[in-house]
């Protein structure tokens, strides 16, 4: 238990260092666009592929259930309104954290392990400025854009579903999804996502940035960063789900 209290700490005093060293110039904007290119772009084929998959999926098992209580016309409005609530959210922050956050735990781990991080502080540069900052908000930044990328694929694999089976067209597939959607049931659940990717980028760049391990813990960084920024992802999502019931009870229709 000490140890997970000594984490949380570490962890929260690097989110205040890295809070207030981001607002110091000089800003390293391509830095950013760089993070933000491997961590949005290049997560872009598995959010695709997933989000489809997934609306198919749902929507087969939807429409079973719905078609027991007669309610089959219900089917893209309960489609939409369970990806843009929280399917959408959570499962593209997980893949993120999968992804994203391994991949940045190792880079920086093993930039520790070959003291290239060393090389740079040699040089007077603030290597926590150019490698952790960077990645957190690139992070922060990518994450809702996948997150609404994912809810119009995850439609359009419930769309194909529905197809499949009737012959609904795609007027009206939208205009029956989006008929008891309102922004109170879209934006704030996509800008938690903001939330969730600075938090992969915290976590995932601590553990990589401050190992001490040397070789061996390039592969541990990883793979705690993947396990640690998942279950924060979902230990935060329970309190961002109940405040914005709270703040837009709208939401909770």
């Amino acid at each position: 238990m000490r140890r997970y209290l000594d984490f949380i700490g570490n962890v929260g005093l690097f989110a205040l260092r890295a809070a207030r060293r981001a607002l110091v110039p000089p800003f390293e904007f391509q830095m950013i666009l760089r993070q933000i290119e491997a961590a949005g772009w290049k997560s872009l084929p598995l959010v695709l592929s997933s989000g489809f998959a997934l609306g198919l999926v749902l929507a087969f098992h939807t429409r079973t259930t719905l078609v027991q209580f007669g309610a089959e016309s219900e089917m893209p409005a309960v489609q939409s309104l369970a990806f843009f609530n929280e399917i959408g959210p959570l499962l593209a922050g997980l893949l993120m954290a999968g992804r994203v956050g391994a991949g940045i735990g190792a880079e920086l781990a093993n930039m520790r392990a070959t003291e290239q991080i060393d090389a740079i502080e040699v040089l007077s540069i603030d290597s926590f400025k150019m490698l952790v900052i960077p990645r957190i908000i690139a992070c922060s930044i990518a994450l809702p854009v996948l997150t609404v990328i994912m809810d119009v694929v995850g439609l359009a694999g419930g769309y194909l579903a529905e197809r499949a089976t009737s012959d609904l067209s795609v007027q009206l597939y939208i205009s029956r999804a989006f008929h008891d959607v309102s922004w109170a049931a879209f934006v704030p659940p996509t800008l938690k996502t903001a939330i969730f990717g600075a938090v992969i980028g915290l976590i995932s760049s601590y553990l990589g940035y401050t190992t001490d391990e040397g070789a061996e813990g390039v592969g541990r960084a990883a793979t705690n960063s993947v396990v640690l920024s998942s279950l924060a992802i979902i230990l935060i999502d329970v309190v961002l789900v109940k405040a914005i019931f709270f703040l837009f009870p709208e939401t909770a229709i």
